[in-house]
């Protein structure tokens, strides 16, 4: 992967001088879970397939009264040539949906500044390509800082282990044991406001449990990570890689084998919790509360994916 590295590293435009032309090179990472980030405020979207930059380009979000709201997303629905429920029937080509509600990815015109109903616009060749490659699943981040290629951190274990002397708390949800594994997704939420960790899978909670967290630790945010494909030679007691990304707050974000001595759960479920995780598993870690109270950026992480949609996206 060292090698995958460098070469995103040489690929990368310049820091102050991106292109206008959209930056597409699948080829530098074949393989591997993907992950885009949206920066409202600069109005790009960058692309990484197995922690390596693999495109950029510019888009159009939502105007004023009409803002793009900031989260974590992943994309539930994808429609070559789809149309608005919402604007008379207006084309959305290569729709990418990430809400129920109205928030998509799609090809569409591009003036320079911020002018859709919310949803976000791409170039068309870029929103062809992109929707070639992304999966359903594939997570999805919108920020209105700063964004910037991640941190890729050496190899270490995010299931965060050795709450000394602390009973197992029930293996699942709410006490229920833990569901069978469908294949489907798996994403954690770490809040050390709620001193809570929860388990998703399939977009559905399945299993929680208290979270150590030491007096006054803080992320400084929210950070993201995300399962690479394992590396050639990589052992596995290494717990293979992960890609870093800080979606709240500044500074990089730590190493998850640093998070790790400071956040802790049960062994038990930490146990049980490493036999979920896999290619494409999202940990998020906030400072923000992950259940209850007023909504938080990455709140559609936690609902449910199975309702029926009410209607299709906006329209910009």
């Amino acid at each position: 992967m060292f090698l995958w590295s460098v070469m995103a590293l040489l690929a990368w435009p310049a820091a102050g001088r991106v292109a206008d032309k959209p930056f597409w090179r699948p080829e530098l990472a074949p393989v591997g879970p993907m992950v885009m980030l949206v920066s409202l405020d600069e109005q790009r979207m960058y692309v990484y397939r197995n922690g390596v930059a693999i495109g950029a380009s510019r888009i159009s979000s939502g105007r004023s009264g009409h803002e793009t709201p900031t989260g974590v997303y992943t994309i539930l629905q994808k429609e070559r040539e789809h149309r608005s429920n919402l604007y008379d029937n207006a084309p959305m080509p290569f729709m990418q949906r990430l809400t129920w509600d109205g928030l998509a990815l799609h090809a569409g015109t591009l003036p320079g500044h911020p002018a859709s109903h919310g949803c976000i616009r791409l170039p068309d060749s870029f929103a062809e390509s992109l929707f070639e490659i992304s999966p359903r699943g594939t997570v999805v981040v919108v920020t209105d800082q700063r964004v910037a290629p991640p941190q890729i951190n050496h190899p270490a274990a995010i299931a965060p282990l050795g709450l000394g002397g602390a009973e197992p708390a029930p293996a699942g949800a709410d006490g229920e044991p833990w569901p069978a594994d469908d294949g489907g997704p798996v994403s954690v939420v770490a809040s050390t406001h709620d001193r809570a960790l929860y388990v998703l899978q399939s977009g559905r909670l399945i299993a929680s449990t208290p979270l150590s967290v030491p007096e006054g630790f803080t992320v400084g945010g929210m950070l993201l990570y995300v399962r690479r494909a394992e590396a050639v030679g990589l052992a596995e007691q290494n717990g293979g890689l992960w890609s870093a990304y800080r979606v709240l707050g500044e500074g990089p974000a730590p190493a998850p084998r640093a998070l790790a001595r400071e956040l802790k759960v049960p062994d038990a479920f930490g146990a049980r919790l490493r036999e979920r995780i896999a290619t494409g598993t999202t940990v998020l870690v906030t400072d923000l509360p992950a259940r209850g109270g007023q909504p938080v950026p990455y709140g559609t992480l936690l609902e449910a994916r199975e309702a029926v949609p009410k209607a299709g996206p906006g329209h910009p």
